[in-house]
């Protein structure tokens, strides 16, 4: 089946007028997600909220039940016992100032997560500027700045997500594949859904969760009832 012709029929098994139940949105994301590889599902949801202020920021970190099924590399940046401590976790890359100097002179980004221990934040900031667009910067708040570096290493490679807001005020962040099956799947996305619930700022006002959908890679969008997460 073509592609042109593969997105039409697929298309026809989701009514675009219809909010779903999460657990019939997840079973219909699983029948659109037919493409020749394992597709991610992704969640997109759209909050109430006004990213240009500093006090209606949302952002965290999660550990999903069931993972994203994908391996995450790993690039700490520390000294001494809490390098080692690093390499024994199973960091994929360990260093300090070589490795920002590679990150800065190479522009090199062969990782997924990066962990940091305090006393290296300063200087891994004068990368803000080509690690924050990319979602990479340390932050204490994603446990990404920490001096338990084994805890935080073992939490992304167990399948912990980072979310935050872009400038639409839309979270996107994988909750799995199309082949973890239906229990699997919506265990995740209730964990992330609580999580952004919890992370709701003092200052947001009215409505918190605009609209929530789901979507395999290569799939329609399927709109999901948040009602019942507020």
């Amino acid at each position: 089946m073509k592609s042109g012709k593969r997105n039409t029929e697929l298309a026809k098994l989701v009514d675009r007028a219809t909010v779903y139940d999460p657990s019939e949105a997840v079973r219909l994301v699983q029948e659109t997600g037919k493409a020749k590889f394992d597709e991610t599902v992704e969640l997109h949801v759209r909050l109430g909220v006004d990213s240009r202020h500093a006090d209606q920021q949302v952002r965290g970190a999660v550990v999903l039940p069931h993972g994203t099924g994908r391996t995450k590399r790993v690039l700490v940046i520390a000294k001494g016992p809490k390098a080692d401590e690093a390499k024994e976790a199973g960091a994929d890359y360990v260093g300090d100032d070589d490795m920002i100097d590679k990150i800065q002179k190479e522009n090199w980004f062969e990782f997924d997560s990066l962990i940091a221990t305090p006393d290296m934040m300063g200087k891994l900031g004068r990368l803000g500027k080509v690690l924050g667009p990319k979602g990479l910067m340390p932050n204490p708040k994603s446990g990404t700045v920490t001096m338990d570096i084994a805890k935080a290493v073992n939490d992304v490679k167990a399948g912990k997500i980072e979310y935050r807001l872009d400038k639409s005020n839309i979270i996107h962040c994988p909750i799995g594949k199309v082949s973890f099956g239906q229990e699997k799947l919506e265990e995740n996305f209730k964990v992330i859904m609580e999580a952004i619930i919890k992370a709701k700022p003092a200052a947001a006002k009215g409505q918190y969760i605009k609209s929530c959908s789901i979507a395999t890679t290569m799939g329609p969008g399927i709109k999901v009832n948040a009602a019942k997460f507020g």
